[in-house]
C-alpha cells in the first residue's frame, strides 16, 4: 500500500460555547491540517505515472481549503446571539459559521469527509490545534 500525506496551515480563532474552562473565551490557534491518501498501486501511463496522485494537486486543494479559513472567526452555528453576530459583521470581521462545535476532532472529520467528496482515497485527515495537540479521523 502507497500512501502520501501533505499539510498546510492556517491561522483562525475559535471558542467552544458551554466548556467550563479557556477555550470558552475567543482564543486563536495555527492549526496545521494533514491529508494522507493511499493507494495500491501508482498509475502506470500519463501524467501520473508512478504516482497515486499528482502532489502539485493534492498539495493546492489542501492549501485552498486551509486558506478559506485563514484569519477568521469559525463559530459553531447558533452559538452567538443574533445581535452579537450582526455587529460582528458590520464591523466587517471574517466569520465562518460550522454546523459542528470548531474542535480538532470535528475539524479531522470535515477535512476526512471533504477529500473524501474530492475523490481522494483519503486513509486519515489529522488536524493539530496546537504544536502538540492533534486529532486524527479515518474509517475502521
Amino acid at each position: 500500500m502507497y500512501s502520501l500525506k501533505t499539510e498546510h496551515s492556517f491561522d483562525s480563532a475559535h471558542f467552544l460555547k458551554g466548556y467550563n474552562g479557556k477555550c470558552s473565551n475567543i482564543h486563536g490557534h495555527r492549526w496545521r491540517v494533514i491529508i494522507e491518501v493511499m493507494d495500491s498501486r501508482v498509475g502506470d501511463d500519463g501524467q501520473t505515472r508512478g504516482m497515486i496522485v499528482d502532489f502539485a494537486t493534492l498539495k493546492e486543494e489542501v492549501r485552498k481549503e486551509a486558506d478559506a479559513l485563514d484569519h477568521c472567526l469559525i463559530i459553531e452555528k447558533g452559538t452567538l446571539k443574533q445581535n452579537t453576530y450582526e455587529a460582528l459583521k458590520e464591523e466587517g470581521f471574517s466569520m465562518i459559521e460550522m454546523p459542528f462545535r470548531p474542535t480538532a476532532e470535528n475539524f479531522a472529520k470535515y477535512f476526512y469527509d471533504l477529500f473524501i467528496e474530492k475523490g481522494y482515497n483519503v486513509r486519515c485527515a489529522t488536524v493539530y490545534e496546537t504544536p502538540n495537540n492533534c486529532a486524527t479521523y479515518y474509517e475502521v
